[in-house]
C-alpha cells in the first residue's frame, strides 16, 4: 500500500498525471489534473485500489482529498469513478458541509450520484467525516464542552448542533449541564 509518491510531473493528461519517481514512470488517475504543474516536483498522495482486471493508482493534491475519497469508497453503491468525479467538481469542505447538513440535492449534481446515491453517502458518513478536515470557529470552553459530550459518546452531528445553541458567557460546567438537558429533550 502507498501512503504517497514523489516525484517530478512528466505529463499531463485529461484524467490523469504521469509522475516519474526514481526512475519509475507511474499513470495516477487524479480527480483534476490541472493542480498539478508539468515538469514539476509534486508530492501525490496516493489510493491503490485493486480489482481482478486492474490495479488503479488514485492520486490527490491534498490528504484531505484522499481522505474523503476512501470515506466516499466506503459508502455502499460508491465506486472510485464516482467518488473521483465528487472531487472534481467540488471542493473538500463543500463536499463534507453538504453531507453534514444533509443536503442531498448538492450530491445529487455530481455524475453517477443520484437520489439514492446521495441518501446513501448522507446516511453512511454524516457525524463520522474526519475530524480536522473542517474547522469550527469555538470559544475554548465550548471546545471542552465538545470534548466532554464527545468522551460521554455523543455524535459529532449531535454535538455540533447542541453546541451552537449554548450560551457561550457561562462557565463549561454549566455549559456542559445546559447541553445535557438539551440532548435529553431533543
Amino acid at each position: 500500500m502507498y501512503s504517497y509518491l514523489k516525484g517530478t510531473v512528466t505529463e499531463i493528461e485529461p484524467e490523469k498525471i504521469t509522475l516519474e519517481a526514481y526512475g519509475i514512470g507511474y499513470h495516477i488517475v487524479v480527480p483534476n489534473p490541472f493542480e498539478f504543474k508539468d515538469q514539476q516536483e509534486s508530492k501525490v498522495y496516493i489510493y491503490q485500489h485493486i480489482r481482478e482486471d486492474a490495479h488503479t493508482l488514485y492520486g490527490f493534491y491534498a490528504l484531505k482529498q484522499k481522505r474523503l475519497f476512501e470515506q466516499l469508497l466506503s459508502v455502499k453503491g460508491i465506486g472510485p469513478k464516482s467518488a473521483l468525479a465528487v472531487l472534481a467538481a467540488a471542493e473538500v469542505d463543500e463536499v463534507i458541509k453538504a453531507i453534514e447538513t444533509s443536503d442531498t440535492a448538492y450530491l445529487n449534481k455530481f455524475p453517477g450520484i443520484g437520489p439514492k446515491a446521495s441518501k446513501q453517502i448522507v446516511l453512511d458518513l454524516q457525524g463520522k467525516i474526519e475530524s480536522g478536515t473542517i474547522k469550527i470557529k469555538t470559544t475554548s470552553n465550548m471546545s471542552e464542552v465538545e470534548d466532554a459530550l464527545r468522551a460521554l459518546g455523543y455524535k459529532s452531528r449531535e454535538v455540533e448542533r447542541v453546541v451552537k445553541k449554548l450560551d457561550t458567557n457561562k462557565d463549561t460546567a454549566t455549559l456542559i449541564k445546559d447541553a445535557l438537558r438539551m440532548i435529553a429533550n431533543q
